[in-house]
């Protein structure tokens, strides 16, 4: 009896960590996501090639790694729009965020609550409660790097074409949760410069060097 017991508890144990595993896959249309870490040095992110494989890298330790993923940022020489295929794009939810460019960069899907990392989870974000902006818990983590005009054209601030992780140079940010600084909706892609590209630069005015990744196929 001890051991049907024990047969029977094992039984239950994997079919609820079954389902567990089931309900938290990615999605298979997962198409867009939010870093959930800087590779380490701010505002140099190795160029867009370096930007791009850590987009990559992050997707495949999630699973969702057999598509090929862009980084949504400009250069000097790139529009961050002209990067990233023309959708439609989907958080690791299955939300939709855009069903195209012009909805991307017109009214998009991109909330506090969308706009999840490549794990499915929600960054420290601002959110609203009861009508008003509430801080998270600890560091405030929403700005994130674009270098990019609200409508997806390069601005002129993009951390040296994201090879400069110093103070000296600067980034227009976007805020992921789409509230903060501007009263109303605030630019998911184009809201205020940095301080600087390095780190320490970044993390006062509520950043952790994120920036967004795309699935272009």
């Amino acid at each position: 009896m001890r051991k049907f017991y024990r047969q029977l508890a094992f039984g239950i144990g994997t079919v609820l960590a079954a389902g567990l595993a089931l309900a938290q896959a990615p999605a298979d249309n997962a198409s867009f996501f939010v870093t959930s870490e800087n590779p380490g040095s701010g505002g140099n992110l190795g160029g867009l090639d370096g930007a791009d494989t850590h987009c990559q890298s992050l997707a495949e330790a999630a699973g969702i790694g057999g598509k090929t993923w862009r980084a949504y940022l400009s250069t000097s020489a790139v529009d961050a729009r002209d990067r990233i295929g023309d959708g439609p794009w989907y958080n690791t939810a299955g939300v939709m965020i855009a069903a195209n460019l012009d909805e991307l960069h017109g009214d998009n899907n991109i909330t506090d609550e969308t706009a999840t990392d490549e794990n499915g989870d929600v960054p420290a974000y601002l959110f609203l409660a009861d009508g008003e902006v509430q801080r998270p818990e600890g560091a405030l983590v929403h700005d994130v790097l674009t270098g990019t005009n609200e409508d997806g054209t390069a601005h002129e601030l993009t951390c040296n074409d994201w090879t400069d992780g110093s103070a000296d140079a600067q980034a227009m940010l976007g805020h992921a949760d789409r509230l903060g600084r501007n009263p109303g909706v605030n630019s998911w892609n184009a809201v205020h410069p940095s301080q600087g590209c390095a780190m320490e630069n970044l993390i006062p005015t509520g950043g952790a060097g994120m920036y967004y990744c795309f699935a272009i196929d």
